[in-house]
């Protein structure tokens, strides 16, 4: 398949080079990452959350912030605690006795970017609160049903389920994120230089937005025009049933997880400058989207290894 260059009707030359200098700037502040700022690139063009998991101290965080520092968007950062409740997310109606009648306080998902840190330090009940905001742009409390702004761009972290004071996500809530990735250690050179340069935190102060709302909408919107082509869309249907009769594999992709196989496909291409996606483009994201998705038979089946699994079985035509 040839590679034809992004047009420009598709995507102009002044929001190509802020893109790529929102980037650059990510990977000045994350370093030694480039895949996984590539990752979190994606799922924003593609109009999905992202969920970061890993230990402590590895970045998390400074990826969220250094995405929202670029981005210019309105950010709002919630700790996820044991004791944080559904109302502290989305908000609460209280009685006003001048009006008398209620009137909403909106929580802090009423912005353009969230960040939900730790978001499985929380019970169950309130990681679901941002079920209907991460499904449908909107939160309803008290019956009344509230937009919120756009674009609405969640980016959470996770430690391992494994240790202290943590829950799991439910199914349904991991459904919702649309990647999932993992930073890891910092390769040496990286961390020489986090250990002898300035704190990222001052950094990430320091900087300028690369893009705006109306950028990143646009974006987005340049993203969905981007071809997919009908063997590559056979190609991925291919991959969601081999996922439902795939040998230590329990509960395959859904279709709400081809789509945004497809959606992310078609991002990425527009990252590299493409007008059109490629079998390796849905390789790449293949595992950031289908691993947290799988349900394995048995704890000791890894999801990663099975969405690998499924990947291989799976020829490009």
């Amino acid at each position: 398949m040839s590679v034809s260059p992004l047009p420009a009707d598709i995507l102009p030359e002044r929001r190509r080079r802020a893109l790529a200098d929102a980037e650059a700037q990510v990977n000045r502040l994350v370093l030694g990452k480039p895949r996984e700022v590539r990752l979190a690139f994606t799922t924003l063009l593609a109009g999905g959350h992202l969920l970061i998991e890993d230990l402590p101290g590895l970045g998390k965080t400074t990826l969220a912030r250094a995405m929202a520092a670029t981005l210019g968007l309105d950010f709002q950062r919630s700790q996820f605690t044991a004791d944080l409740l559904p109302s502290d997310i989305v908000g609460v109606s209280i009685f006003d006795q001048a009006s008398r009648e209620f009137r909403f306080h909106p929580g802090p998902v009423f912005t353009q970017l969230l960040l939900a840190d730790e978001i499985n330090r929380a019970p169950p009940r309130t990681q679901s609160a941002l079920l209907e905001a991460m499904a449908e742009q909107q939160v309803t409390v008290d019956g009344v049903t509230h937009a919120l702004p756009q674009p609405f761009f969640v980016i959470a972290t996770q430690n391992p389920v494994d240790l202290a004071g943590t829950f799991p996500l439910p199914d349904s809530q991991m459904d919702r994120f649309l990647l999932r990735l993992r930073l890891g250690y910092p390769d040496a050179q990286a961390e020489r230089e986090m250990l002898a340069g300035e704190d990222r935190r001052d950094l990430i102060a320091q900087c300028m937005p690369c893009l705006g709302a109306d950028d990143v909408l646009a974006l987005r919107a340049a993203a969905e025009g981007v071809h997919a082509s009908a063997p590559l869309v056979a190609y991925v249907q291919a991959l969601l049933q081999e996922s439902r009769r795939h040998a230590g594999v329990q509960v395959g992709l859904s279709p709400r997880a081809g789509l945004g196989l497809l959606r992310g496909a078609r991002a990425l291409a527009l990252l590299e400058g493409r007008d059109h996606a490629l079998p390796e483009d849905v390789q790449a994201l293949f595992q950031a989207v289908a691993a947290h998705r799988l349900v394995p038979e048995s704890e000791a089946e890894g999801r990663e290894a099975l969405a690998e699994g499924i990947l291989r079985a799976v020829p490009v035509d």
